[in-house]
């Protein structure tokens, strides 16, 4: 880890300043944690990623009963065939992820299930359900007990009342205003219910890098971030016109640019703001946590 620098407030109202110790959230690069845990699951011979989601019994419906061809894999490679970020307005109503799942059955498709890449929240959280049966636990303590701990990660878990409950955590910001912290996409852990600070959200990144492989080992990683499905572009403007050959693995994305591959995953909830970008050819990288919707560090 070469440099960890912070800047700005905390909390604006009381002048409470960001330090390398202040939670803040992952948003959807939780995601990687999930790919990660199935990953190693996998690796164990304890999930078989190709296995229908239906043979789980999940709260998975999908149009046509498609959850009966529809594999884990599938789920974490964001192939369910359903319109991009489908009911994820219900979900920040305060709609149970459980019955949004269920209800999916009558949502509209984009794609037949399974043949292209729609990004997901509530059908991706499908995944806490798996993996938390496979491991005998919750879901959340399945991944702190499998990677988080083991790599030192003290700060990193899951749930609103960890974060809002800590000492030092970042509030959500809208320019100079705090927000209220939102529950919504907590209930969905396995797609974006991480925090932690960004000490350890560095660690994650060096050993998603490899450099843990008592954790990590080279297999599991290969698992988790082995392309499956082509995307369209990140970004926008020249940013994106400079993207090619974009894919998504298991919860996981990769990218070309500028003659450079590159692997990650952003996220962004209300108020909060994250990203995470490295270069696997140099294990060089950068992570990044801020507590406002501004998109503009998205570019660093």
């Amino acid at each position: 880890m070469r440099f960890i620098r912070t800047s700005g407030f905390a909390d604006k109202s009381t002048g409470a300043r960001v330090t390398p110790h202040t939670l803040f959230r992952w948003a959807s690069v939780s995601k990687t944690a999930t790919g990660a845990l199935a990953a190693a699951l996998s690796n164990d011979g304890s999930i078989d990623l190709n296995r229908p989601v239906a043979d789980s019994h999940t709260t998975l419906r999908l149009p046509g009963g498609a959850e009966a061809r529809v594999t884990l894999e599938d789920v974490l490679a964001q192939r369910t065939g359903l319109t991009k970020n489908a009911y994820d307005e219900k979900l920040e109503e305060g709609q149970r992820p459980a019955l949004l799942r269920t209800n999916l059955a009558a949502a509209p498709l984009q794609c037949e299930p399974g043949t292209c890449h729609t990004y997901q929240n509530i059908a991706f959280d499908t995944a806490s359900e798996v993996l938390a049966k496979a491991a005998h636990k919750p879901f959340g303590d399945a991944v702190e007990d499998r990677l988080f701990l083991p790599l030192g990660m003290v700060s990193a878990g899951y749930g609103m009342e960890r974060l809002t409950g800590a000492k030092d955590w970042a509030r959500p910001h809208r320019g100079a205003q705090v927000l209220p912290a939102k529950a919504a996409y907590w209930r969905v852990p396995a797609a974006a219910g991480v925090e932690s600070d960004i000490v350890d959200f560095a660690t994650w990144m060096q050993a998603m890098m490899g450099n843990r492989p008592d954790v990590l080992p080279a297999r599991v990683l290969q698992i988790a971030h082995h392309p499956r499905v082509g995307t369209d572009r990140l970004y926008g403007g020249s940013l994106r016109q400079a993207i090619s050959d974009a894919s998504y693995g298991l919860g996981w994305r990769s990218f070309s640019y500028d003659g450079h591959r590159l692997e990650g995953h952003s996220g962004a909830v209300s108020g909060y703001r994250a990203t995470m970008i490295f270069e696997p050819a140099t294990k060089t990288g950068v992570v990044a946590l801020w507590n406002s919707d501004w998109g503009f560090p998205f570019r660093i």
